[in-house]
């Protein structure tokens, strides 16, 4: 009975300790050309650990950059802690001051209280940055309000994903786990500002490219190309055959013309797991996106400081594959 009353207040106090605390963090931007602009940064996913990636580029451009980040979780409501297995995304109403959205989710069912705030952002005009899984980021098919942006949307032809940022879940085009990806410019972009001190090779990630269906949609423009390699190390030898011919875009830029009648400006990559964010050149290409968003490209330097800031030690992608226990305060 003694043991199980210590045990209980111990449970109290820590509950106790939790309350009123943030489920979200926030990054003060420092000096630099981004001061003054507001980068919202969005996770919620099961198998790539966008909780990882996202707060790592978060403190990338607060720290030497200048912008100001939030960066919101996917939460579980009971404990406070960080579990992107629930649909639940508190601080999404901070998007109302946010400048640019960096997005990096999968197949969400958010409640219209929270999914309002990011239907608001995609069609205001605002630039946006889609990562990885987002462009099959809502499994909503059933929402009385916004079943079109459903990533298999009949009503709006691939929902978010195609439409917003330029395609939907197609396949892994590369073996999943087995074929990694090698980023190789695409022809002519060499001078794009987002490639601005990027070389081939200069990207590298465990992760596989995924398919999607070529041409790209409307005006989206191939930036990097994803080259399937035979295993899982950047210096494996690409795989031969129909899979390198063509390769699939693993990054492009298009625009976006929301409701509001403004257009966007959207970047789009289907790299981006935690994994992944270890190479530098992909750092460099998302910190490089943040300034062309923004319409800031001539102050992209011609080799932008992408150093990882504090402990950075990512996790292997897989489902269930998270860090439990972790809660968004951890990450200050």
């Amino acid at each position: 009975m003694k043991k199980l009353l210590v045990l209980t207040t111990i449970m109290l106090l820590s509950a106790s300790s939790n309350a009123g605390e943030p489920q979200w963090v926030v990054y003060e931007g420092q000096n630099g050309p981004g001061k003054g602009k507001h980068i919202v940064l969005v996770s919620g996913d099961e198998e790539y650990r966008s909780e990882e990636t996202l707060p790592q580029l978060g403190k990338i451009l607060a720290k030497y950059h200048g912008f100001k980040c939030t960066v919101l979780f996917a939460v579980d409501p009971k404990t406070g802690e960080i579990n992107p297995n629930f649909s639940n995304i508190p601080g999404l109403d901070a998007l109302q001051s946010a400048d640019l959205a960096v997005l990096f989710l999968r197949f969400r069912n958010l409640p219209d209280e929270q999914m309002k705030y990011l239907v608001d952002y995609i069609e205001s005009g605002k630039p946006m940055i889609g990562l990885r899984t987002s462009t099959h980021a809502f499994n909503n098919p059933k929402s009385k309000t916004y079943a079109k942006y459903h990533w298999q949307s009949k009503e709006w032809d691939g929902g978010f994903g195609r439409q917003v940022l330029g395609e939907t879940w197609i396949s892994h085009h590369g073996q999943h786990g087995k074929e990694s990806c090698r980023g190789v410019l695409a022809p002519g972009m060499e001078k794009h500002p987002i490639l601005r001190g990027i070389k081939d090779g200069d990207i590298w990630g465990p992760t596989d490219v995924y398919g999607v269906r070529l041409p790209l949609a409307r005006d989206a423009q191939p930036l990097v190309l994803g080259q399937v390699l035979t295993g899982m190390k950047a210096t494996d030898p690409p795989v031969e055959g129909k899979k390198n011919d063509p390769m699939m875009p693993i990054a492009w830029s298009k625009s976006y013309r929301g409701a509001a009648g403004k257009t966007a400006r959207v970047l789009t990559t289907t790299m981006g797991a935690s994994q992944d964010f270890q190479s530098e050149g992909l750092r460099r290409l998302l910190v490089n996106a943040s300034y062309w968003s923004l319409g800031l490209e001539d102050r992209i330097p011609d080799r932008s400081v992408v150093d990882i800031v504090g402990p950075f030690n990512p996790l292997p992608f897989k489902f269930n594959g998270f860090e439990k226990g972790r809660r968004p305060a951890d990450h200050k």
